[in-house]
């Protein structure tokens, strides 16, 4: 045995290659050897069948990803649709507030008052009535003296 030494430490010793004798393939039969060439080739119909088959996948996966883009493009428009109607209610709330800001309701009273003659209500004016359904009343008619707009059985 022989000793080989790579670099300043390690010691690697070699061991002789032992052939092995080839192995000699076994011998098919006749049948076999038919069935295998029969497995390997492929008739008209079935190549025409995985022709069609290989069309339709690639054109649903064309379909797929024209959809998927479809998609993408939607969700972009959403996104920006949203902020348009963020920035046009800020706006709006923003408008709102300097007109509420810019109101002064004593001189509103004055002006209405002096300039064009308005008054406040007296008792006599002011007939109070109940609404049994909700605290919205449109008038399309004189209130009845009862002060009773409407009744329903369901409300007491």
């Amino acid at each position: 045995m022989a000793s080989y030494v790579y670099g300043n430490t390690v010691r690697k010793e070699l061991q002789p290659v032992v052939q092995r004798p080839a192995k000699k393939p076994k011998k098919v039969s006749q049948r076999v050897q038919k069935n295998r060439s029969k497995a390997l080739h492929m008739s008209k119909g079935y190549v025409l069948f995985l022709a069609v088959a290989a069309v339709v996948a690639l054109f649903v996966c064309v379909q797929y990803l024209q959809l998927q883009s479809e998609i993408t493009n939607r969700s972009k428009n959403i996104t920006s649709l949203q902020q348009e109607l963020s920035d046009a209610k800020e706006e709006n709330t923003t408008r709102y507030n300097s007109i509420v800001n810019s109101m002064n309701l004593e001189e509103i009273r004055d002006k209405a008052m002096n300039e064009l003659g308005m008054v406040y209500a007296t008792t006599e004016q002011v007939i109070e009535y109940q609404s049994p359904t909700s605290n919205l009343v449109t008038q399309y008619e004189s209130i009845p003296e009862s002060g009773i707009v409407a009744s329903s059985d369901k409300v007491k």
